[in-house]
């Protein structure tokens, strides 16, 4: 007799399982509307006491992206993921530079407290006469971001070493 009622109520788990799990995905859906987030990105990069034979005047450029986490883009497909992006030069005077890039964006997401992933490099370029220019980068970093106030600014600063 136990074991009739074992058997049956092992029958019933995976239909409990899946209406459980419906129910779910429902309130998930429901709880990531899509919405709207607009701002600008200021990006300052700060190099200083950069060991390496690159000489005075070399150009530092900085590159920086941002986008969507994509925890609050949902089931949005990958071609669809918004990406900005900007460049900025500066030069190195006594082993130090800083770079400021500024990145404008507007999208709709799904999940605004997600944030955001901003991904930046720097590039050394030392242009030597008559040789190759001397070329140095750093590997690129990944960063979470929160969203600023819609149409706000959020005011980032790295301290960058190479």
């Amino acid at each position: 007799m136990n074991r009739a009622r074992f058997t049956f109520l092992l029958g019933l788990l995976p239909w409990a399982v899946s209406a459980a799990w419906a129910g779910t995905a429902a309130d998930i859906s429901s709880a990531t509307a899509p919405m709207a987030v607009s701002g600008v990105y200021s990006l300052s990069f700060n190099l200083a006491n950069i060991a390496s034979t690159l000489p005075a005047g070399a150009t530092i450029t900085c590159k920086a992206k941002i986008s969507p986490n994509p925890l609050s883009l949902g089931n949005q497909p990958a071609g669809a993921v918004p990406v900005e992006t900007a460049t900025a030069t500066a030069p190195l005077a006594a082993q130090a530079a800083n770079c400021a890039v500024e990145i404008p964006f507007s999208w709709t997401v799904n999940n605004a407290q997600s944030g955001v992933l901003v991904t930046y490099e720097i590039q050394a370029v030392a242009a030597a006469s008559g040789a190759r220019p001397l070329v140095r980068t750093t590997p690129p970093r990944v960063v979470g971001a929160a969203y600023p106030p819609a149409g706000a600014r959020a005011n980032l600063s790295f301290n960058v070493t190479f």
